[in-house]
């Protein structure tokens, strides 16, 4: 067994890895017995509920099994040839919860894929990182971060450095391009600001018969929305002449006025936006234009007109480029499509 006194990776991970990698090779078998907890606290100085804590893990991966009075045995074969990944989110969200779904699918079966959530901690990554260096094959990252102003961050020194110890060949970056990390990184990237000016561009002829523009551009202190959002839509305006605002939400009782257009980005302020102009008996796509930002199968039901990137795209180009050995940056997809609400 081994196990580094020195490196950062948890001594319960060190025991849990060395085991997967003796069933891997053949020196353990299935069916036979594994040392005592007793055993290998004593032989590596370890304490009891670090071996305790491996053997569950392995227990939960049914790779191991435990049998009253008896100890703890081999449980099933482990196939070395299927790769271990790590997928971490910033958040959970429907929109990322797709991407993850649509790079499970992609990868296929043949492959073990965990899913973490650091909540756009950047402290909370750099550990998830450290803790787990050893222990996957590949790593998919979202890199979302806020600030001690609780703004959104595009990068953190202390998160690239960290990502730097990740093999270039072994990590994915997601939906933020992080140019620290070089153009040898894999890397599907939103280009929030330009992504957005250009979809408005192509809803340009729409958006003229409206005397307002207004952008609902969330404050949301545990997950910021990155500021190139909002950069984009004040460019797009500045630049063609249009009346702009910017709120930091849908208030209750809004101060609606025909002619007037919204790009709404949070879900439930779609939702109170529609509910009061409805009530005001405006007629949306006519009086009030309505965008929501990020397609969801719900605003193509009810006739959402959205401006979005691809997830599912994003997901399978991920998938595309672990399997192909691809280290490529490449821009995700952005949409602007019509479907009357404007």
């Amino acid at each position: 067994m081994q196990i580094d006194s020195k490196s950062r990776i948890p001594k319960y991970q060190q025991i849990v890895d060395s085991i997967v990698k003796n069933i891997e090779r053949g020196d353990l078998k299935v069916g036979e017995k594994l040392p005592s907890i007793n055993d290998i606290s004593e032989e590596y100085y370890l304490s009891r509920d670090t071996v305790v804590r491996a053997y569950n893990l392995l227990r939960e991966k049914k790779i191991i099994t435990s049998v009253v009075s008896k100890g703890f045995y081999v449980n099933k074969a482990v196939n070395s040839s299927n790769s271990k990944i790590l997928f971490v989110l910033n958040k959970l969200s429907n929109y990322k919860l797709e991407i993850y779904n649509t790079f499970i699918n992609s990868m296929g079966s043949d492959h073990q894929i965990d899913l973490q959530v650091y909540h756009c901690d950047p402290k909370l990554l750099v550990n998830i990182i450290e803790e787990n260096l050893g222990a996957y094959d590949y790593f998919v990252i979202m890199p979302h971060f806020k600030n001690k102003n609780n703004l959104h961050s595009n990068t953190n020194p202390e998160v690239i450095d960290c990502l730097k110890s990740i093999p270039k060949n072994k990590l994915v970056i997601m939906d933020n391009y992080l140019p620290e990390l070089g153009d040898d990184v894999a890397c599907i990237y939103q280009d929030f600001k330009t992504d957005l000016y250009k979809a408005l561009e192509e809803a340009k002829a729409l958006l003229q018969k409206y005397d307002k523009l207004i952008l609902a551009f969330p404050d949301n202190p545990i997950y910021p929305y990155p500021k190139e959002i909002k950069q984009g839509f004040l460019n797009f305006c500045s630049n063609h002449g249009i009346d702009a605002e910017v709120l930091d939400k849908i208030y209750p009782d809004m101060e609606l006025q025909k002619k007037d257009a919204y790009i709404v980005i949070d879900e439930n302020d779609l939702v109170s936006l529609v509910k009061q102009t409805r009530d005001m008996h405006y007629e949306i796509g006519k009086d009030i234009g309505v965008v929501s930002y990020n397609d969801t199968p719900l605003k193509e039901l009810f006739d959402i007109t959205v401006i979005s990137t691809d997830f599912e795209l994003m997901g399978e180009s991920a998938a595309y480029m672990i399997k192909k050995h691809k280290q490529e940056v490449v821009p995700n997809i952005f949409s602007f499509i019509d479907r009357g609400s404007l």
